[in-house]
């Protein structure tokens, strides 16, 4: 089965502060399945390391009230069309994230406080039908 996973959850260093989220779970279970590494905030064109983001009233902003909402979305298409053209059906998403979080997102506030939501790369593949997991759901 071919899976679309965050590139950070693999060690890249695309995290919005030039590290990764590594997760021995991920790649434990990517060892049965074949791997589609994606950051969507890279693929939108932001830089790494770049200001914290957070989606406030539906639009993603930068933490010094920048708005990267443009970047953020055109990543998640990109990234969603590679999905589609490799043929994955499931994806490992890295959780919280403005642009990963399926299941919690940060609360726009930079307090730290997470709400229920999706990061709109999730959200994207939801709406075009693909089975999304964080790292905590894995076997």
């Amino acid at each position: 089965m071919k899976v679309v996973v965050s590139a950070c959850l693999l060690g890249e260093n695309c995290k919005y502060s030039g590290g990764n989220n590594l997760d021995p779970r991920v790649t434990e279970f990517l060892r049965e399945h074949e791997a589609i590494p994606v950051c969507p905030e890279v693929l939108g064109g932001l830089p790494v390391p770049r200001v914290p983001a957070e989606i406030v009233d539906g639009v993603v902003m930068e933490r010094d009230g920048a708005r990267v909402d443009e970047a953020f979305r055109r990543g998640a298409a990109i990234a969603l069309e590679r999905a589609k053209q490799e043929g994955a059906g499931l994806a490992i998403l890295q959780p919280r994230s403005p642009s990963c979080g399926a299941k919690q997102v940060y609360d726009g506030t930079f307090s730290g406080r997470k709400i229920a939501g999706m990061g709109v790369f999730a959200r994207l593949l939801a709406e075009n039908g693909f089975r999304i997991l964080e790292p905590e759901d894995l076997p």
